[in-house]
């Protein structure tokens, strides 16, 4: 573990910034005001600084309404922009694409006004036909895209697609002039506008989406279906595409862009998919910052003199268990895994320094936390005589986990996967590894029906609302946990619709006490991320929703 030097070292990004950011979370905001920055003017100079950062895997593609991935994320995020935008200091929404928005009949309606005189960067103009346009393409999705595509983010947060309109959050979207639309809901959703600050809701050019068929998956890429369009994204953010290759993205500065350009005018996106390899080329001077800091990269960083930015834990880390493997459809069989489980020693050994032990599937420092929720803690005895009382005879549990990837939630894969394996083996379950490379689909394995019994994955808040950890994992059936609880589904809709306050609180307390109960996976860390920065920057907007946009990095001249 990193030594106390090395954490009086590490520079920490604020607990301060996160409990602002999430003693707003849930409430709706009336009006905003008008953005105060004016758009940049056209005589502005260019940027010129080109900015290399090490990432720890390819994205998945870069059609943010079809791939939610990290890596995918932090490249979107230059190329397109939603609605609403995120403070950096206090976490609510903050104009972007619209300049102020109004709530109307109880929570079902929200009318924006857009910021005028924005452009795509095909040359197309940003308008309400192009919101909706947007919001109408991701409504009807159909199943078949669905099923191609499981990244998606707008039934997680709608609850359904066009295919099942009685069933989905989403009503309509009308454009009522060209600079105002109103987005229709059928029931009130108290974290609606926390949701669109969600990239999978940023505005892509209706234009460039037909001219590249972006709901016609016929390319791929990694073993990747993907359309033309995620090939090349088009939206109305600072960056503009440029190119990607085998190992790199390439962005540069859109010279059209309504804001502050910064001063990066080339952006290179560049994999190193093992923590030394990007260690080794930050410390040669190849890339000027990277993600996804290891415990075993953290003291050699320090000796070395370079800067490490942590974030506030803003993620769980979780084993995965499958409920349509026979096996695991008996309670006793998860308990005794829950048991057999020493999360302590996987912290010590492969997270951060006070990286926290997890109860539950929402941070602790959202609301909606549950101080009381049960937790069976770490006992190989007594799962022995569960799995004896439950009649486990030695089924087969297939393992997966992922190769050649480091996430902000599990940064070392291959070693988390065999020190569980270790537990879980002596305990006497029968593990049969899967390894499967994070390129090869692995994310898709593990949330599509299947054969995984047990898997390894990890969820990062996006938007600070304890729906947004609860809802997509546990809100309806699905093929990752082959969980299923009527109640548990009803209690979560019917809280995503109650409005901030106690009652709210003490709902989602309820929803995470119910799940712990039931054991569809075990909880094992909140991690905190962290990342390394060269010299040569002075000021990176970490933010612990990963809502980091490279215009805001300030380089020495």
């Amino acid at each position: 573990m990193p030594s106390s030097r090395s954490r009086s070292i590490a520079v920490s990004i604020g607990s301060g910034v996160l409990s602002l950011l999430l003693a707003a979370c849930t409430g709706v905001p009336g009006p905003a005001p008008a953005s105060s920055s004016a758009p940049a003017s056209s005589t502005d100079a260019a940027p010129t600084a080109t900015f290399t950062f090490g990432t720890a895997a390819q994205p998945l593609g870069l059609d943010p309404a079809l791939a939610s991935d990290v890596e995918s994320y932090r490249i979107t995020r230059q190329v397109l922009e939603g609605l609403v935008g995120v403070d950096q200091t206090t976490g609510a929404p903050t104009p972007l694409l619209a300049t102020e928005w109004a709530e109307s009949d109880e929570g079902r309606a929200y009318t924006f006004k857009l910021r005028e005189g924005v452009t795509f960067q095909d040359g197309t103009p940003f308008d309400a036909s192009s919101v909706c346009a947007n919001f109408n393409r991701w409504f009807n999705f159909p199943e078949s895209l669905r099923k191609q595509a499981p990244g998606t983010s707008f039934k997680g947060v709608f609850k359904a697609h066009a295919d099942q309109a009685s069933l989905s959050i989403y009503k309509g979207c009308k454009a009522v002039t060209a600079s105002n639309v109103r987005i229709d809901l059928t029931q009130p959703f108290t974290g609606f506008l926390q949701a669109l600050t969600l990239p999978a809701f940023a505005m892509s050019s209706p234009q460039a989406m037909a001219t590249q068929k972006a709901d016609d998956l016929s390319q791929t890429r990694d073993g990747q279906p993907l359309s033309a369009y995620a090939l090349h994204p088009v939206g109305t953010g600072p960056y503009t595409f440029a190119s990607w290759d085998d190992s790199s993205v390439k962005l540069v500065s859109n010279k059209d862009y309504w804001g502050d350009k910064g001063q990066i005018g080339t952006i290179n996106f560049v994999t190193y998919d093992h923590p030394q390899s990007r260690l080794q080329a930050l410390l040669d001077g190849k890339i000027d910052g990277y993600d996804a800091v290891t415990v075993g990269n953290f003291d050699q960083l320090v000796k070395r003199g370079k800067q490490i930015i942590q974030r506030d834990p803003f993620s769980v880390m979780y084993l995965g268990m499958n409920q349509d493997v026979p096996i695991l459809q008996n309670i006793k069989v998860r308990q005794a895994i829950e048991l057999a489980v020493d999360k302590e020693t996987l912290i010590r050994r492969f997270f951060i320094d006070n990286t926290a032990q997890a109860t539950q599937f929402v941070p602790p420092k959202l609301s909606g936390f549950n101080n009381n929720a049960p937790s069976l803690g770490h006992d190989p005895a007594k799962a022995k005589a569960l799995l004896e009382e439950a009649g486990y005879k030695g089924e087969e549990l297939k393992f997966y986990y992922p190769l050649n990837v480091t996430r902000p939630y599990l940064p070392t894969p291959e070693k988390v996967y065999a020190e569980l394996s270790k537990e879980l083996t002596a305990v006497g379950l029968n593990v049969k590894p899967v390894p499967v490379d994070w390129a090869d689909g692995y994310l898709q394995k593990v949330t599509s029906p299947g054969d995984h019994a047990l898997h390894l994955l990890g969820w990062n808040g996006s938007y600070a609302d304890p729906d947004n950890f609860v809802g997509p994992l546990f809100g309806e059936k699905n093929g990752e946990f082959g969980y299923q609880d009527p109640q548990v589904f009803s209690k979560i809709a019917r809280a995503r619709g109650l409005p901030e306050g106690d009652e709210r609180t003490k709902q989602y307390q309820t929803i995470n006490a119910q799940i712990a109960e039931s054991v569809p996976a075990v909880p094992i860390a909140y991690p905190i991320s962290a990342l390394a920065l060269s010299d040569r920057v002075l000021k990176y907007p970490a933010s612990p929703v990963l809502n980091e946009v490279f215009t805001k990095v300030e380089l020495k001249p």
